[in-house]
């Protein structure tokens, strides 16, 4: 399936996606520093100057552990969502897996990501948190942040062609998720009876992976390793073959 020629598809279908997005933009990839910053700097006045006990240490650092993964979570599952529909003339022209208009909406967020993963990084290192260690756990809670948006965007971009109410309610979930993920609150907020939701939520999993290793300097935890890999791969799956099963309708419902 992923030969050569699929290879250069997916490229090419990265490439559009990044194009198409900033393309009537004034400030163009700029948004993608702008927009976590905004969010920090509101955050950070609202918990530091209107609910002053609720301060953290290194409180940019702390937020931004949150936000980053947050932010290319909901935009990439957003994108990825109405994927299919957006790309239809392509569909109609090219006899490529379908399954390469979601993964590579998803792939063309990393983009994004990478510039604020960059923002994150400077402000940690400004802070004098330094690297430690544990950093070389990064690339692979990124990657199964990655591979768990994948899984969801093949599942709801399917589901979109036959309802297309899904990508609105992509959109109602993720702003329900920003305050249901520790995101400007500490893990130690969480009633202990909702611990293990929280860990075998992957965002959220990802979100308490990043402040253990950029923000305390400790490790992330085996238990917290092995439910973001297990709820990332067993998301990608059940995205597969929701998508291997409504494929077929595609061009009926387009």
């Amino acid at each position: 399936m992923w030969n050569g020629d699929y290879s250069f598809v997916l490229s090419n279908l990265v490439k559009k996606d990044f194009k198409v997005r900033y393309r009537n933009m004034s400030l163009g990839v700029l948004w993608s520093v702008l927009n976590p910053l905004v969010t920090m700097g509101a955050l950070a006045f609202v918990f530091t100057i209107i609910f002053p006990s609720s301060k953290q240490h290194d409180m940019a650092v702390f937020l931004l552990c949150g936000l980053v993964p947050f932010n290319f979570f909901a935009m990439a599952w957003n994108t990825g969502t109405g994927s299919l529909m957006e790309n239809y003339s392509i569909m109609k022209r090219v006899t490529v897996p379908r399954e390469l208009f979601p993964v590579a909406t998803v792939l063309g967020n990393c983009v994004h990501l990478l510039i604020q993963i960059g923002i994150l990084f400077a402000f940690t290192l400004g802070s004098g948190l330094g690297v430690n260690r544990y950093w070389i756990w990064l690339p692979y809670v990124w990657l199964m942040e990655i591979v768990f948006v994948c899984g969801l965007a093949m599942a709801t971009s399917a589901i979109n062609v036959y309802i297309r109410d899904t990508r609105y309610v992509v959109e109602s979930v993720n702003t329900v998720l920003f305050y249901f993920v520790p995101i400007f609150y500490s893990y130690d907020r969480v009633p202990p009876q909702i611990h293990g939701i929280v860990h075998y939520n992957p965002v959220a999993a990802m979100i308490l992976a990043l402040r253990n290793i950029l923000w305390s300097g400790i490790a992330p935890g085996w238990p917290l390793i092995r439910n973001l890999t297990f709820c990332s791969l067993l998301t990608l799956g059940a995205g597969f073959v929701v998508f291997r099963r409504l494929k077929a309708g595609f061009f009926d419902h387009m």
